[in-house]
């Protein structure tokens, strides 16, 4: 199993209350992961990415993805060690591709749930 499914099967054990749909990836270049929706209705994307250091990749249909849509849109980064997983706002997208500093806006699985919870 690739280690984004193995990931993709721990979002789903650790978040609850949103309904989640997995996108196939091959259907078209750069849409996220997954679509889901919270109980408030608000629908939302999260990019699932697995990387082994603190930089995360992206392709650029991925980059050119969260430039266009940068509202209701996440990148959901899991990572070996302390603090493996960590939230971004996709409107960050340039931000992680260049490098820069860019906190995440949650780092556990509870301020995650919260976070797609209170999507508006």
């Amino acid at each position: 199993m690739k280690p984004e499914s193995k990931f993709w099967l721990e979002v789903k054990k650790n978040i609850t209350g949103i309904s989640f749909t997995r996108l196939e990836s091959w259907a078209s270049a750069g849409v996220p992961d997954l679509l889901c929706c919270n109980k408030n209705g608000k629908f939302f994307t999260v990019e699932l990415k697995v990387s082994s250091s603190q930089v995360i990749r992206f392709s650029p249909h991925q980059i050119a993805f969260h430039v266009k849509h940068p509202h209701n849109t996440f990148i959901l980064k899991k990572a070996l060690g302390p603090c493996a997983i960590k939230l971004y706002r996709g409107s960050d997208i340039m931000k992680l591709v260049g490098r820069e500093p860019c906190a995440p806006i949650a780092d556990s699985w509870i301020k995650i749930q919260e976070t797609f919870v209170n999507v508006t």
